[in-house]
C-alpha cells in the first residue's frame, strides 16, 4: 500500500490550482482536482500538462457530488480553492458568487464531516484580502494582519467573508484541522487574462508584436499589495505543515498603483511613454471600489517561516516575457 499523503484540491483549473498541483506532485502527494461541469474547457489542459493528477467531476454547490468526491480521494489534505473569484463579475452575477465561494465552502467541509474525515483530514480555504475592503484603509505604515477589521466591498468579498468564518465555525465547533490563508493578490504567468494583471501583459507583449494598439481599462490608481503566485501557494502548503491550525495573512507588505504595473509592463518593451496606448473604458468600472490593500506577512513569516522568492518587478518581468513568447507565432 502507497504511503504517499493524499489531497484534493479544488479550483484546479485555475492559476493557484495549477500552481499547487505542480508543488504536490513534486512532493510525492497522490493529487486528485475537482472540475466543474460537464464540458469544462480548461479539463483538457490540466490533464495535459498533469495527466498524474486524477479528475473528479463535481460542483461546490452539489453537496452530494462533494460526498462523492471525497469518499472517492480519501485526502489527507484538502485545499479549496475554487471561487466565483472574479471582483467584477460579482456584481453582476452576485447570486452565483454567493453560492459557489460562500455557501460552497459549508458544502465542502460537511462533505467531511459526514464522511466521518472531520478528525484526520486537514483543510485549507482560500480567503482573501478582499474582506478588509473599505474600512480603516489607510492607516500609514501598517498592513491588514489577522487581527484586522473586515469590510468587504463587493459581492466577492462578502462571499468570500462567509466562507472564511464558516471554515473558522468549524474549527472550533468540530475541532477540525482548518487554516486559511488571507493571500493578498497573487499574479503570474497561470494568471487568466480577465485580470488586470494579465490582460495588461497580454496586451503590452501583443502590442509589441504589431498584433494590437491599445488596452482598455478602468481605474488606475487602486494600489495592491502583488507577488507571485507560486510563492503563495507555497504558502498555503506550509500551513497544512504546521502543527496547528491557524489563520495566515500572506502579502509582500508593499503596494504598487496599477500606473506603476503599467509603467514596469511597457517599460519590458521598450516604451516609455504608455499613456497614448492606454484608454479608459467605463463599462470596467465597479460599483465599489477599493483604493488600497496592503497586507501584513509578519505572522506566515515568524511561525511558518514563509518566504518570497518574486519582487514586484520580478513578477511583472516574467509575465511580460511569458506573454511574449505565447503570442509570438510559430513557423
Amino acid at each position: 500500500m502507497s504511503t504517499s499523503k493524499r489531497a484534493l484540491v479544488t479550483g484546479i483549473t485555475g492559476q493557484d490550482g495549477g500552481h499547487l498541483a505542480e508543488l504536490l506532485l513534486a512532493e510525492g502527494y497522490e493529487v486528485f482536482g475537482l472540475v466543474r461541469g460537464q464540458n469544462n474547457p480548461r479539463k483538457a489542459a490540466v490533464e495535459a500538462e498533469f495527466p498524474a493528477v486524477t479528475l473528479i467531476e463535481g460542483d461546490l454547490t452539489d453537496p452530494a457530488s462533494l460526498v462523492r468526491a471525497v469518499e472517492r480521494s480519501d485526502p489527507d489534505e484538502v485545499y479549496n480553492l475554487a471561487a466565483v473569484s472574479h471582483v467584477g463579475f460579482s456584481f453582476t452575477n452576485p447570486t452565483l458568487t454567493a453560492d459557489v465561494t460562500g455557501k460552497g465552502v459549508l458544502n465542502l467541509l460537511e462533505a467531511l464531516r459526514i464522511t466521518g474525515r472531520a478528525q484526520r483530514t486537514r483543510f485549507y480555504q482560500a480567503s482573501t484580502s478582499e474582506m478588509f475592503g473599505g474600512l480603516d484603509y489607510n492607516r500609514p505604515g501598517a498592513g491588514y494582519a489577522e487581527d484586522s477589521l473586515f469590510h468587504p466591498r463587493s459581492p466577492y468579498g462578502v462571499a468570500k467573508l462567509y466562507g472564511h468564518w464558516i471554515a473558522k465555525n468549524y474549527r472550533e465547533s468540530y475541532g477540525m484541522f482548518v487554516s486559511c490563508g488571507i493571500l493578498f493578490h497573487h499574479e503570474g504567468e497561470r494568471r487568466g487574462k480577465e485580470f488586470v494583471t494579465r490582460k495588461i501583459t497580454d496586451a503590452v507583449a501583443r502590442i509589441h508584436l504589431g498584433q494590437q494598439t491599445h488596452i482598455e481599462l478602468g481605474d488606475l490608481w487602486p494600489k495592491r499589495d502583488w507577488g507571485y503566485a507560486g510563492d503563495y501557494v507555497r504558502g498555503m502548503w506550509q500551513m497544512l505543515q504546521h502543527d496547528t491550525p491557524d489563520d495566515f495573512v500572506l502579502a509582500t507588505g508593499e503596494t504598487h498603483s496599477i500606473e506603476e504595473f503599467l509603467t514596469l509592463a511597457f517599460n519590458e518593451v521598450g516604451i516609455d511613454d504608455w499613456r497614448p496606448l492606454v484608454t479608459q473604458n467605463p463599462a470596467f468600472l465597479r460599483p465599489a471600489e477599493v483604493d488600497i490593500l496592503l497586507g501584513d506577512p509578519s505572522k506566515a513569516e515568524t511561525v511558518l517561516g514563509w518566504t518570497r522568492d518574486v519582487d514586484f518587478p520580478g513578477l511583472v518581468s516574467r509575465m511580460i516575457a511569458h506573454d511574449i513568447t505565447l503570442n509570438t507565432p510559430t513557423a
